[in-house]
């Protein structure tokens, strides 16, 4: 570049602390210059023009001297220039970057945008997936920039978590991968550190659960949740669990007037369903006594449980259960759905009728389902009603 890089260091230092009577301007070219000011400052000024000629010259201050040195200030320069190469404003850019480094985005921020903005509305499991981060990432990256957060870091932070378990660092991969995929779509903050990474490089898949509790692992459950206990809310939610084949969010955010006594229909709302679709169960009569004298007892507060526990607290309360009974082989409560679904199958109910009380879209792609919304409520009631009866006389012949 001709003409350029006219200064030097030893005059830099000669200038600076020097008094003078008014305000002067030297170039080092390119561009780039120094403002030395009356009491002896010496500062970096890069000047551009946005149009042509007849534009006015626009000053832009990179900083001080020696705080920046001759060497940075001439890099300062080469990136002010490309920017004009763009069509870039380069003290617009210059500000961006400030507010960019002195207040990054970190791993902690991505994440939870994408929580907020994203998990909040399309999924029912943003508190889980909140706790699951504020245990596993946040402690070891969460306070890192994002975009000084290489491969290698998140490999290090997925590789301890999967010395305690394979699943769960799998599932951290999972969720910060398409949380970095978010942010990335949005331009909040933009990060490639997982796209070329695979599940298989940092852990495995939760894979698809199997396990349906036996006869005599659910008559324990049965004869649990229909005695009184030091903690009635647990006995009441795995009651409720059991009957309905129910998702515990449906039941733990559950308020009294979602259950019609007149009808005796449970209407879940299009927000505490998966699908983002109401789901209309009909109450079997075996159990309506006994939501009646509930409702006298948790009415005044409006929830069915008296109270809404976290999921997370539900849930792990719930991991333990299978030890408080005695069983060998570990179940969750989200496996009291399958033996719900697979009870009910057994027993010879119509698949459809099944999937309807589940709360799943059933064959959502054909045409028939399209446009059949019927509710198919007399045989959801009568399969309800037969569950009961089953469940009572798993009791009786234990």
């Amino acid at each position: 570049m001709s003409g350029t890089n006219k200064l030097s260091d030893r005059k830099l230092k000669a200038l600076q602390g020097t008094h003078r009577d008014r305000v002067e301007m030297l170039a080092d070219g390119g561009g780039l210059g120094v403002r030395l000011s009356t009491k002896g400052h010496v500062s970096w000024v890069f000047s551009y023009r946005l149009g042509g000629r007849e534009s006015s010259v626009i000053r832009l201050t990179l900083g001080n001297y020696p705080d920046i040195s001759l060497k940075d200030a001439r890099v300062w320069r080469e990136r002010c220039r490309q920017w004009l190469a763009n069509g870039l404003d380069p003290k617009i850019e210059l500000q961006l970057f400030t507010e960019e480094s002195r207040a990054p985005v970190t791993v902690r921020d991505a994440l939870e945008y994408w929580l907020v903005n994203y998990a909040r509305h399309k999924r029912k499991d943003e508190e889980l997936i909140r706790a699951q981060f504020c245990k596993h990432v946040y402690p070891r990256i969460g306070h890192y920039p994002l975009s000084r957060c290489d491969t290698r870091h998140w490999v290090k932070c997925f590789d301890e978590i999967r010395a305690i378990s394979s699943k769960t660092a799998g599932r951290m991969f999972q969720l910060s991968k398409q949380a970095l995929r978010f942010c990335n779509v949005r331009r909040y903050a933009i990060s490639d550190a997982l796209v070329h990474l695979t599940l298989t490089d940092v852990g495995e898949s939760a894979g698809q659960r199997d396990r349906v509790l036996s006869d005599a692992e659910l008559s324990d459950l049965w004869y649990f949740a229909k005695e009184k206990h030091r903690d009635i809310y647990f006995s009441r939610l795995i009651k409720l669990l059991i009957v309905f084949g129910a998702r515990t969010v449906e039941i733990r955010r559950s308020h009294w007037i979602e259950w019609d006594f007149n009808e005796w229909v449970w209407i879940v709302p299009r927000n505490n369903s998966k699908s983002s679709k109401k789901i209309i169960r009909p109450i079997p009569e075996g159990i309506r006594d006994w939501l009646k004298e509930l409702k006298q007892e948790t009415g005044r507060t409006g929830l069915l449980l008296g109270e809404e526990r976290t999921h997370r607290a539900v849930s792990l309360k719930g991991r333990r259960m299978y030890k408080i009974f005695g069983h060998n082989e570990k179940w969750t409560l989200h496996d009291l759905r399958r033996t719900f679904s697979t009870g009910l199958n057994n027993m010879g109910v119509m698949p459809h009728i099944v999937e309807s009380l589940l709360g799943h879209v059933y064959n959502a792609g054909s045409a028939e389902f399209n446009y059949n919304l019927s509710q198919y409520i007399p045989f959801k009631l009568k399969a309800l009603n037969d569950w009961l009866e089953c469940l009572e006389k798993m009791v009786k012949d234990k």
